[in-house]
């Protein structure tokens, strides 16, 4: 039984020896030239602050929601098209009805100003 895990075990100790050995090769022959720009903490988009209590826009995150919930979308449509000749023609109505749903929230957002960044 442990012949066929055998295979998957040589693949994880080989990337995991390849791992450590490019990240060591990287710490000792990469540059360090640290400036105050490499040092600074990145905020997503938005330029360092010193309080951290401080508010961010609310768009910022509904945007992020509205590419994630669309991300998902082409997701979903990968396996659907892998599996079209299977599902037939239920399937395609499916998707079909799937997609009207997400068009439809797509407009209403387009509509309410959701994806403007003004």
């Amino acid at each position: 039984m442990l012949e066929n895990y055998a295979p998957i075990l040589i693949f994880i100790g080989v990337a995991a020896v390849l791992g450590s050995v490019l990240i060591g090769l990287g710490f000792l022959f990469g540059p360090r030239r640290p400036d105050k720009e490499k040092l600074s903490a990145y905020e997503c988009g938005f330029e360092a602050f010193s309080d951290s209590r401080a508010r961010f826009d609310v768009r910022y995150y509904l945007v992020a929601i509205l590419f994630i919930v669309f991300d998902l979308e082409i997701a979903f449509l990968f396996p659907w098209a892998v599996s079209l000749r299977s599902t037939g023609m239920v399937g395609a109505i499916a998707m079909g009805v799937f997609l009207l749903i997400l068009v439809v929230g797509f407009i209403y957002e387009w509509k309410k100003g959701a994806l403007e960044w003004d």
